[in-house]
């Protein structure tokens, strides 16, 4: 439950004030409002960091046997890239436009001198060399995309572990949106490079270098008229390398605008009809959506260009050597073999040119994606176990605050030098105006944070001196906003832990009223839950909240605004549950409504981040202070009359 509930613990706590700055920024720049664009998506980074590379590579490293084989997969289709002109070139000298004084080969004596079979011969071979070429492509391709996916499921399983990890802290100040980017999207982009890109990029490279190299001792002049217009195929592809990459940027930052906007108003939706504000919504979207096109369409005119331009420079240079080939044979010093396999040679000469300038934008974008996943996963964890970590305290323990000091940032104190103890088995609960302090206390205590100043001990030993797993393992946490996840009930109140009886399951879900409800439903337990518990009222789900904690058998209970939000009839069974469950337990109760603490055996009142009064619900009436003001704040609409200084309710 610790992640869950440290979310969840500090959900009302997390200041907006600085993503309301950010998103002013960004709509000086763009009329459409309370959009935040991250910058993260609008780096692109270098285009090759061999730094990230070699990081990146070592994801391949368990699966380095089948990456070996992967490579020599492509050699051999690579090789088999460059027979088949040959071919072509020894079935026209030596039959369809004999030579005599052609040189001989080394299929010359397995080669019959009848045309008919000859050309049989050759073209049975030119199609074992194409369904070679087939199957090696084939192999090569499945076991680099099984090899990119077993790689990127073992990326993605390292980034979960390292965001379970992580403080709470870095939630605080980092969208969640950004970070389920850095396990999709991200991760995708280089999947594309792992699986595909990188091995096709190779496979070019060999292509091109072994068809140069044939070309060559086939005709050195014939080679520099195809390579004459290199410099023209470089000049087009550096312009479309510029606009396709500004366009991606603009396209991927677009998606990121695009993606906010949904998630922000499809969550929103209730407000949004209930002020009639479909119209409005629709021409911001509009205009998002418009930028999302725009972008597009740059990239299209820059494809569109830029293939054509690239074809027309390749029928240039075949042109140019038919001119040059056309008075060469003619004067006898070159073949017309020659010339067929020259022009099937160009084909494959500028093809691999045009994969490598688009594989480019995938390299930079997997660049890209890199640097942002990297530097998640370099992200210190602060709250850490110690080297040698204590045992949790047997028995009894007695919790302890001693001077507390926390800021969230800088010196911004939240607590100024709070002391208190809660004995073993007190039931305290905490209350004050919001922003008081009281959620922090529970953050602090949980060690989702460490203390700047002073400690907290439970049974004599300081926090940070045990297992925050350990710790947090002792107590159970019933949140304002219960989060249910898809599933069943069974399963929402085990959440995964095997060691709790059908009898303890059942046993907690009695104690809380909640026993009747389940046995009424089709499937009992079973009863599947769909996504944040949708179809629950916020009772049912907060009694599954109650049950869940109890099913756990905590030694210390922590309900934090656990009825804020239920109706009172709930109220009253979440009462009679939270004095079933505090029974034989230390318990810490955070709450507005002050009738659901009023037995507490204490009742600690925060103002400002310090603590001001402290004593019993009578005590604290009688003293007139900020906890009377409380209660009379709330009851000042009832007919019952607050007691006269001194009196007891």
């Amino acid at each position: 439950m610790g992640l869950l509930a440290a979310i969840s613990l500090q959900q009302r706590r997390y200041d907006h004030r600085s993503e309301r700055a950010k998103d002013q920024s960004v709509q000086a720049a763009y009329p459409v409002p309370v959009i935040l664009m991250k910058v993260e998506e609008e780096i692109l980074g270098k285009v090759y960091d061999g730094r990230l590379m070699r990081r990146l590579l070592g994801y391949l490293k368990p699966y380095r046997g089948v990456v070996a084989i992967c490579v020599v997969l492509l050699l051999a289709a690579s090789v088999l890239q460059v027979v088949g002109p040959l071919l072509t070139k020894m079935a026209v000298d030596k039959y369809l436009a004999p030579v005599p004084s052609q040189a001989a080969t080394p299929l010359d004596p397995y080669l019959s001198a009848n045309p008919w079979i000859g050309l049989a011969q050759i073209s049975t071979l030119f199609l074992l060399a194409l369904l070679g070429a087939f199957l090696f492509d084939f192999a090569q391709a499945y076991l680099m995309q099984w090899t990119g996916q077993h790689a990127m499921l073992d990326l993605r399983r390292q980034l979960m572990a390292h965001l379970q990890r992580l403080d709470l802290s870095y939630y605080d100040r980092t969208p969640v949106g950004r970070m389920v980017t850095r396990v999709t999207t991200d991760v995708d982009a280089l999947n594309e490079l792992l699986a595909s890109g990188l091995v096709t990029i190779i496979g070019d490279v060999l292509t091109l270098s072994f068809v140069v190299i044939v070309m060559l001792k086939l005709s050195a002049p014939m080679t520099g008229l195809l390579l004459a217009v290199m410099p023209f195929v470089v000049l087009v592809t550096v312009i479309f390398r510029r606009s396709a990459t500004q366009s991606y940027r603009r396209i991927r930052v677009a998606i990121a605008r695009i993606n906010s906007y949904l998630q922000e108003h499809i969550s929103g939706m209730a407000v949004l009809q209930l002020f009639n504000r479909e119209k409005k919504s629709g021409q911001e979207f509009d205009e998002i959506n418009r930028q999302h096109m725009l972008a597009f369409k740059e990239a299209i005119v820059a494809y569109a260009w830029f293939y054509p331009a690239v074809e027309f420079l390749a029928m240039l240079a075949l042109a140019m050597l038919l001119t040059y080939s056309g008075f060469r044979i003619n004067e006898g010093s070159l073949t017309l073999g020659v010339l067929v396999a020259f022009l099937q040679y160009g084909m494959r000469f500028f093809r691999p040119i045009q994969d490598l300038s688009e594989k480019y934008n995938l390299l930079q974008s997997a660049m890209a994606a890199s640097e942002r996943i990297f530097a998640l996963l370099d992200t210190p964890v602060k709250i850490q176990a110690p080297a040698e970590a204590k045992k949790f305290p047997a028995g009894p323990a007695r919790i302890e605050f001693d001077k507390v000091w926390f800021a969230y940032r800088g010196e911004e104190w939240v607590l100024r030098d709070v002391s208190f103890a809660i004995e073993p088995g007190e039931t305290v609960a905490v209350v004050g105006h919001t922003g008081a302090g009281k959620t922090t206390l529970i953050s602090l205590l949980l060690r989702f944070y460490d203390v700047q100043r002073g400690a907290i001990r439970i049974g004599g030993v300081d926090i940070r001196e045990l297992d925050p797993r350990d710790l947090r393992r002792h107590f159970g946490v019933v949140l304002q906003d219960p989060h249910l996840f898809s599933g069943t009930i069974e399963g929402n109140i085990r959440l995964g832990t095997e060691w709790i009886s059908e009898e303890a399951l059942v046993s907690a879900v009695e104690q809380v009223s909640l026993l009747d409800f389940i046995d009424s439903l089709p499937d009992g337990f079973a009863q599947p839950v769909r996504e944040r518990g949708d179809g629950l009222s916020t009772g049912q789900k907060q009694l599954i909240s109650f049950a869940r904690a109890l099913a756990h058998n905590p030694r210390f209970l922590v309900l934090d605004e656990a009825t804020s939000s239920v109706d009172t009839e709930t109220e009253f069974r979440v009462r009679e549950a939270l004095a079933r469950m505090v029974k034989g337990r230390t318990a810490i109760v955070i709450a507005h409504r002050l009738s659901t603490i009023q037995k507490a055996d204490r009742i600690l009142v925060m103002h400002k981040g310090t603590l001001r009064e402290s004593g019993t619900h009578q005590e604290l009436l009688a003293a007139r202070g900020i906890y009377w003001k409380l209660y009379q704040l709330q009851y000042k609409d009832q007919e019952r009359t607050l007691p006269p200084a001194g009196k007891a309710v």
